[in-house]
């Protein structure tokens, strides 16, 4: 069964079991009943109609941009890894050592001119920046240190590749959308609802009670703006960014 069918399926029976019991109810009313003296329940159902869309849009608005720092933070931690690789690649000879560097800064001028470009569009990493990373990867493993000092040094570069592989990974996971259709489903219904209610509860044409409902309707749109900049982190105006590689590789900020 699928989640459409279910919210659906469930939505239809709450409605179904409220309508259900206020008929009933209103059948038991004798016509002696005096309605005025029961408390009036269209503020009460619109206020909580309010305060339930605030919490949810609340939690909506942290997840998006909990999800834009942890793509920001995987980015840092890949730039970071990557200029270990360089600096610890000092104490390997100079053949090897410039072979190395040269790969790894290949590497990065193809995510930031490159990758970030297909992350934006497509939300996909590329083909060539696998290859790269892996020829990185080879200069890395496949060398033989000639003594202690080299052997020392090996194993946390191994390290810092792994490191940076993972990070990469875990970038392009968080590359595409992070809301479900369901989510964008109830923000927008609830947003109709929520702002449906204002005419429950008759509102006139005067300046201020227009101006209210004007500002009122802005703010949701804003809102709902904001969770889908944050939705795609590395795709919209307000997303993460390439400083940390260009923060630890200047050079790369030239292109190819």
């Amino acid at each position: 069964m699928s989640e459409w069918l279910v919210l659906t399926l469930a939505m239809a029976a709450a409605s179904a079991v409220v309508l259900t019991i206020a008929v009933l109810n209103n059948r038991r009313v004798g016509e002696d009943d005096d309605p005025s003296e029961t408390p009036d329940v269209i503020e009460y159902m619109t206020m909580m109609i309010g305060v339930v869309y605030a919490i949810v849009l609340g939690l909506a608005i942290a997840g998006v941009w909990e999800g834009r720092g942890a793509a920001q933070e995987y980015v840092r931690q890949e730039a970071q890894a990557l200029h270990e690789v360089k600096a610890r690649s000092a104490v390997y000879p100079a053949e090897v050592r410039t072979r190395i560097r040269a790969d790894v800064d290949a590497y990065v001028r193809h995510v930031v001119h490159d990758e970030w470009q297909s992350m934006s569009e497509h939300g996909t990493l590329t083909a060539e920046g696998t290859r790269l990373l892996d020829r990185v990867r080879t200069d890395v493993t496949q060398y033989r240190p000639a003594n202690d000092h080299e052997g020392q040094a090996y194993q946390p570069l191994v390290d810092e590749v792994a490191a940076a592989d993972d990070s990469r990974s875990a970038r392009g996971q968080s590359a595409g959308a992070t809301m479900p259709g369901v989510v964008w489903f109830g923000l927008v219904i609830g947003a109709l609802v929520t702002v449906g209610m204002i005419f429950t509860l008759q509102i006139r044409r005067s300046f201020r009670e227009l101006l209210l409902a004007g500002f009122f309707s802005v703010l949701i749109a804003f809102l709902l703006f904001l969770i889908w900049d944050f939705d795609t982190p590395f795709g919209r105006g307000l997303s993460a960014t390439a400083e940390p590689f260009l923060d630890l590789f200047p050079e790369a900020a030239g292109g190819q």
